[in-house]
């Protein structure tokens, strides 16, 4: 037990470290325009028009030791989730996210002759190593994985069908009040390239009808069933609000992974996707596939980041 406590120990003050070294980088970024020409009293001086004058900086750095210190916080609990979970490293902490979103375009080869229409990709761009956890359908309805991913402060996106999810609005809504963003994976996943235009209209945005119903909005980010769409797909998404389509570049289940690359790797910004099983379907359970990922995802060097903050 002293050896476990000297470890996490270790792990905390590494932890802080960190946040510190990114407190100070925050800080002097912030404060050296104004240090620059302070002394010649140019355009950089304190007061100067556009620079901070000192009051502001001091508010600036308090608010940055503010956030190293949440974060220091944070990873330090997730050095006892990681263990509480079985997870051979404790996860990374994200960066924060960017002050303004990438722009998404298609990934090429996924385009269906309409730029105008919602973007269809596999990965998000950035240079961060950094990638994002995705849950489809709505099958399983464990309260474990909302304990775990609470604990771990994972985030996660998931993506709902509503002839799954009808079974228990309740748990998905706990989902919400942990901060994970509910998206559109239509009412009833159909094959939606064999329904005609109207017939995916009604799959798409019933559902966007049904999360804003239950949850109080509608999402912006829609996945087909499958992963399989035509123009007709996207024109309707579009017509209902969906902004962007994101598929996956790999798919974790509660024993592998299966990749997508050519490469049978991550890279920064990839989306991984999962499903809501059980042991009913998988050799294992929900935390099973939590661990699974989180021990590849942690030994490449990665992060999991939000979704949401970046699309």
């Amino acid at each position: 037990m002293q050896l476990v406590r000297q470890k996490g120990q270790k792990l905390v003050a590494r932890a802080g470290v960190r946040a510190r070294i990114a407190l100070c980088a925050l800080t002097l970024a912030a404060l050296g325009s104004a240090c620059a020409t302070a002394e010649d009293g140019g355009a950089g001086a304190p007061g100067a028009a556009g620079q901070p004058r000192p009051e502001q900086a001091a508010g600036a750095a308090g608010a940055l030791a503010a956030y190293a210190e949440k974060a220091r916080k944070v990873q330090a609990a997730r050095v006892v989730a990681a263990r509480k979970w079985g997870l051979r490293q404790v996860p990374l902490p994200a960066p924060a996210p960017p002050a303004k979103k990438p722009p998404i375009t298609f990934r090429k080869g996924f385009e269906v002759g309409d730029p105008s229409l919602p973007p269809v990709f596999t990965t998000v761009p950035t240079k961060e190593k950094i990638v994002f956890l995705t849950i489809d359908d709505g099958s399983e309805k464990d309260p474990e994985l909302l304990r775990m991913m609470t604990e771990l402060n994972l985030p996660y996106s998931a993506f709902l069908s509503d002839y799954l999810v009808k079974e228990d609005y309740g748990y998905f809504k706990q989902m919400q009040q942990r901060g994970v963003a509910l998206h559109n994976h239509t009412l009833n996943h159909r094959y939606l390239p064999a329904l005609s235009y109207e017939e995916q209209k009604q799959e798409i945005c019933g559902m966007q009808d049904v999360i804003e119903k239950k949850y109080g909005k509608r999402p912006p980010l829609f996945r087909p069933p499958y992963g399989n769409y035509d123009s007709d797909t996207l024109r309707a998404a579009r017509s209902c609000g969906v902004t962007a389509v994101p598929l996956w570049a790999s798919e974790a289940f509660a024993d592998h992974m299966e990749w997508r690359e050519w490469d049978r790797d991550l890279h920064p910004g990839d989306i991984i996707l999962s499903h809501f099983r059980g042991k009913g379907d998988w050799q294992g359970s929900m935390a099973d596939m939590v661990r699974q990922v989180m021990n590849v995802i942690t030994a490449k060097g990665y992060a999991v980041a939000r979704l949401e903050d970046y699309v």
